[in-house]
């Protein structure tokens, strides 16, 4: 607790309040000044902190099971991974449910969730021909290795023609295969030295969509990550139509800029997940562990948190809370208990209705304490307008 000495509240006609601070010494005036300041950035930093809990989809079934899948940041949208189940709080009608009666527990999402990220490789001239071929595939290899062991990886290229260029077509976590399939970079000889940088971002986003209609689980994550080290000069396809794309796509895209022909204006208007550039090719592997290590990040703050609910009847309105370092969020939703009863196992498979799923901004976590968390990366990431939740009783 914090005390303010020889501070004398005067009502005055003109001023209401005016705070002096008589009898102190310059030393005891400054030491008073710190003083507030510190309440006054106390008072701020409780202001600005606390976590942001979104809800993605959410599953109820009979007898009384309830799931939901959610993401957990800080209010400035560093993800918050790891949390237990016990820093999970669930409440029914504003009365906290015990976790002995209602057994909650973490799932594993990969029983509901997929993921498919395409790597997008700019293999245009002005790569192919400068020597840069050998720093952009060990760059990709390392991504490669690091992204498919908890994700689906197809890799791509494109030069100034209007079809891509198959490297590793077919989506794998075996990192073997995509290593191998980059090594045949090494022989590569392009067709069309220009570059149709657009179009082969919406021929991507099609692609990334067609597995993602294929897909068994529910949760669904596209991703595309595009490598380039300059401007769209083909004009098969215009920045608006390939804007339009993304955004009636859902897929969340991630741009690399090398060099100083890009244009990061451009890159961040694709953006919806992050961007970053580095300076020349020197760098780009360097960059492109950056990248897996944000778009991990952004995966890890997801939960799938399921419960066994005691109501039997009726709409309830169901809020989970997370605390995490003495700091806390929440999210609410009403779910219907129809026909609810006994014999409720937590670790039922819960039934999502099919989705689509922003990632939202890609920040790293460095600190144990959250709202201390500060981003290692020089990314500069834009928020995505989400899909929003659906009524927790739309898969019932």
């Amino acid at each position: 607790m914090f005390s303010l000495w020889n501070v004398e509240i005067l009502e005055l006609p003109s001023r209401p309040w005016v705070t002096t601070f008589s009898g102190l010494s310059p030393e005891d005036f400054m030491k008073t000044i710190h003083i507030s300041l510190m309440l006054a950035s106390l008072l701020l930093f409780n202001a600005c902190s606390g976590l942001k809990l979104t809800l993605k989809n959410s599953s109820v079934q009979k007898p009384s099971n309830v799931a939901l899948f959610f993401s957990v940041e800080t209010k400035n949208n560093f993800p918050v991974p790891g949390l237990p189940p016990e820093a999970f709080r669930i409440y029914e009608d504003d009365k906290l449910i015990s976790p002995y009666e209602s057994q909650q527990t973490i799932l594993n999402p990969e029983m509901s969730v997929v993921h498919y990220t395409v790597l997008l490789l700019d293999l245009s001239a002005s790569v192919t021909a400068s020597g840069a071929l050998p720093n952009l595939v060990e760059a990709a290899s390392l991504f490669a290795e690091r992204v498919s062991k908890n994700q689906n990886v197809a890799v791509y290229g494109f030069d100034g023609g209007a079809k891509l260029i198959p490297i590793v077509p077919t989506p794998t976590t075996n990192s073997s295969t995509i290593i191998k399939g980059l090594k045949q970079l090494d022989h590569i000889k392009i067709s069309d030295p220009s570059t149709n940088l657009n179009g082969a971002v919406v021929e991507s986003i099609n692609l990334i969509k067609g597995h993602i209609a294929k897909a068994t689980q529910p949760l669904r994550f596209g991703t595309l990550v595009v490598f380039t080290d300059g401007t769209d000069q083909a004009h098969r396809v215009s920045e608006d139509d390939m804007l339009k794309a993304i955004r009636e796509s859902d897929i969340n895209v991630f741009t690399i800029g090398v060099g100083g022909e890009i244009s990061v204006d451009e890159l961040k208007r694709m953006s919806t997940l992050g961007n970053i550039q580095a300076d020349n090719m020197a760098q780009v592997t360097t960059t492109f562990s950056q990248v897996a290590d944000l778009i991990a990040a952004a995966s890890r703050k997801f939960y799938l948190l399921s419960y066994c609910s005691p109501s039997r009847a009726g709409t309830h309105t169901l809020r989970v809370e997370a605390i995490s370092k003495e700091i806390s969020g929440s999210l609410s939703q009403e779910f219907d208990a129809a026909g609810f009863g006994p014999s409720c196992m937590p670790d039922k498979k819960p039934i999502f209705k099919s989705t689509t799923v922003n990632m939202g901004e890609a920040r790293i976590q460095v600190s144990n304490t959250p709202d201390e968390a500060k981003s290692q990366q020089p990314a500069q990431a834009t928020t995505p307008a989400g899909n929003g939740s659906q009524s927790i009783n739309e898969a019932k």
